[in-house]
């Protein structure tokens, strides 16, 4: 399931973050925004930031009650502020929207999202997270009596589990190559050097991963090559300076490029969904 990433729905910049190891993530925990379904990430961030002081928006994940739509907060190592007190061992996931006449209205697709999620955070942890509500650990009625107890029945989908993934189109091929994961932290993107200090560029030789940025924004352009895309000097990609792994004008052409033939949101910057496409989506 794709997570929209916070270059795609335009997030601010933190003005400081703190991360959190694995080891110390016990908990994942439930909230409800309390507010229209129509309300943007940014507008909750914009709210969290200007309003109540935060460095940042206060979760570590969002989705849309209605559509499903899974978007990156503070992400999966990066401490919240979403329950007083037990932001440290709680990862948390606000749903967007709120009660209507006494019962939430969630969507089954925002429900598979969740359990998704959920499902996605005990890989990572290696071991399953107690699941809660804000409720169990605030004075607070989050995430609503009909989220609260969905949470507390273990997160049943009505017709059956989590479906697997859709039949690649008729007449398409498996992603070549082997997947590389991407390289950068949660939030951080390959972007312009003006960019804020999670934009990479690949002009600072900043190590990741035991590589530079330069050789990991070369490892995607390579992989966009493998997909048949005419990549390096001369061609019709990268022309100019080739697969350099340096970030400018030609890489953001070929980013929005790849963006549009996927359906992503095109805005040029190369963050973890826009990676993670280009080594598992079929190729048509």
């Amino acid at each position: 399931m794709d997570i929209i990433s916070r270059a795609e729905w335009g997030a601010r910049p933190p003005e400081s973050r703190s991360t959190v190891p694995w080891s110390q993530r016990t908990v994942f925990m439930g909230h409800y925004s309390a507010a229209s379904a129509t309300q943007t990430p940014r507008q909750i961030q914009d709210y969290h930031m200007r309003v109540k002081g935060w460095s940042d928006i206060g979760y570590n994940f969002l989705i849309n009650s209605v559509t499903g739509l899974l978007y990156e907060g503070r992400g999966w190592n990066v401490l919240g502020a979403h329950c007083a007190g037990h932001n440290t061992e709680a990862i948390g996931v606000c749903i967007i929207g709120k009660d209507q006449a006494g019962k939430q209205d969630v969507s089954d697709a925002a429900r598979r999202a969740f359990k998704w999620l959920y499902e996605e955070a005990n890989d990572r942890k290696g071991k399953r997270l107690q699941l809660l509500g804000h409720r169990d650990r605030g004075n607070t009625s989050c995430p609503g009596d009909e989220i609260y107890a969905w949470l507390h029945a273990g997160l049943p989908i009505v017709g059956g589990s989590t479906p697997a993934p859709s039949k690649p189109p008729a007449g398409s091929k498996p992603a070549p190559g082997t997947p590389i994961a991407f390289p950068l932290p949660a939030g951080w993107y390959f972007g312009p050097a003006s960019g804020p200090a999670y934009s990479v560029s690949g002009l600072h030789d900043r190590y990741f991963r035991s590589h530079t940025d330069r050789y990991w924004l070369q490892q995607w352009g390579t992989q966009l090559g493998r997909r048949g895309w005419s990549i390096g000097k001369g061609k019709t990609w990268l022309g100019d300076a080739g697969n350099d792994g340096i970030y400018g004008p030609e890489y953001r052409a070929l980013a929005i490029a790849f963006q549009a033939d996927q359906h992503l949101t095109q805005d040029g910057l190369i963050g973890k969904n826009t990676w993670d496409v280009a080594y598992h989506n079929p190729v048509r």
